[in-house]
């Protein structure tokens, strides 16, 4: 088991909304982790799963400036975490959702709740688990939208999607639209909230996948 630390360099490039051409213009989130990981300089680098780091990217460009720096300390624990399991990109998704779902409108509840019940209906086909058999996740989420839920079973009754139309379509659009409405969403402190989803996201990708060693910039503490 790789149990190695990457650590964040004592001076790295400023994170910022958008994609920047070298450090010296800034970061984003994924830049910075394509930095620290050796890969070439680009905000979609091969030492991330790809839907983590699109939850990673969204979350960067919709944090405010004053909260943006915070994650910075997240950077180095999304490095080495890629796979191809599904299971991931559900996770990613369900957790998007059933944290957006009970602080957004009124319209964006009816389709992250139709997201919500998407999400448990894949993980039901990959663990072999009734889809009338809810998950608790999914049941409590529910449950703190009720309106929303009654909506969206009735618009999913009979709607089949297939694991690679939910990879490819479903889980990112469910990513980008939870991320886009807990920053619009009337609440406290949406930049916490949104630091606390990909944290969470980081975790359950951590819990499915085995990270994988990475040719780093000497970053690297055994």
């Amino acid at each position: 088991m790789w149990t190695a630390e990457i650590r964040l360099p004592d001076v790295v490039p400023v994170l910022s909304r958008g994609k920047h051409r070298n450090p010296r213009k800034g970061a984003c989130f994924m830049e910075l982790a394509s930095f620290l990981a050796g890969e070439p300089w680009n905000d979609h680098p091969a030492c991330t799963h790809p839907l983590l780091a699109g939850l990673a990217r969204l979350v960067n460009d919709y944090t405010t400036d004053a909260g943006r720096q915070r994650l910075a300390t997240l950077v180095p624990s999304v490095i080495g975490l890629t796979g191809d399991d599904l299971h991931v990109d559900a996770r990613i998704a369900q957790r998007a959702a059933t944290t957006a779902l009970p602080v957004v409108g009124a319209e964006r509840q009816n389709v992250l709740a139709v997201s919500v019940l998407a999400c448990d209906r894949i993980l039901a086909e990959l663990d072999g688990r009734s889809p009338s058999q809810l998950e608790q996740t999914t049941r409590d989420a529910l449950a703190r939208a009720p309106h929303a839920a009654r909506w969206a079973r009735r618009f999913a009754e009979g709607i089949a999607i297939s694991p690679e139309s939910f990879r490819r379509r479903s889980a990112p659009m469910t990513v980008e639209y939870a991320v886009e409405g807990i920053a619009k969403a009337c609440v406290d402190d949406p930049d916490r909230m949104l630091h606390t989803l990909l944290d969470g996201a980081i975790e359950d990708t951590r819990a499915l996948l085995t990270p994988t060693p990475v040719d780093t910039r000497g970053l690297v503490k055994g």
